[in-house]
């Protein structure tokens, strides 16, 4: 199957985040990263907030595909949620510095007054919503999901920032611990 032109911008923006920075991410530069003109790029997305956007959205796609995946291997949306990433893992890798270079993407946005009109940030809260429903559907105790969802938002941190992860057997005894186990 050939990628659509969509998914081939995408592809060229994730390309030039990992690869180039920050510094080079210019919708001139990702279109012509994708062998699209610009016009083209802009008939997908708007601006360059909208093709940050569809970036998040795509992440929000893989790790929807990664829940479920790791659902069908009897794993739970708690377990899955307090995962911690591996960075010798390439796949994970991969995963950690598109993260990384999301982040300083998203401090390099302007703010809007309103999140509710900022395109990135909507995307983003869309993300932590799709996580955040399935956890709470499943954990009954809604502070027992909160502690879950910190616990898991902080591992995750930890990674992207390149800190050192907390001794695994002490990790493993505390996901017990949220898990009732």
């Amino acid at each position: 199957m050939t990628a659509t032109t969509r998914d081939r911008i995408l592809d060229a923006l994730e390309s030039l985040l990992l690869d180039k920075g920050l510094s080079q991410v210019t919708l001139e530069n990702v279109a012509a990263t994708a062998g699209v003109s610009k016009g083209g790029l802009l008939y997908h997305f708007k601006s360059k907030d909208a093709l940050l956007a569809g970036l998040v959205r795509r992440l929000t796609e893989r790790a929807s595909q990664q829940l479920a995946d790791s659902i069908d291997h009897g794993h739970s949306v708690a377990e899955w949620y307090l995962q911690t990433p591996n960075p010798d893992n390439a796949v994970e890798a991969v995963e950690l510095e598109l993260y990384r270079s999301m982040l300083a993407t998203m401090r390099t946005i302007d703010a809007a007054n309103d999140a509710q009109t900022d395109e990135v940030q909507q995307a983003l809260a869309e993300m932590m919503s799709s996580w955040s429903d399935g956890l709470d559907k499943e954990v009954d105790d809604p502070v027992q999901a909160d502690l879950i969802r910190l616990v898991g938002d902080g591992v995750y941190l930890r990674a992207l920032l390149g800190l050192p992860p907390i001794d695994p057997a002490r990790y493993r005894a505390l996901v017990a611990r949220l898990l009732h186990r």
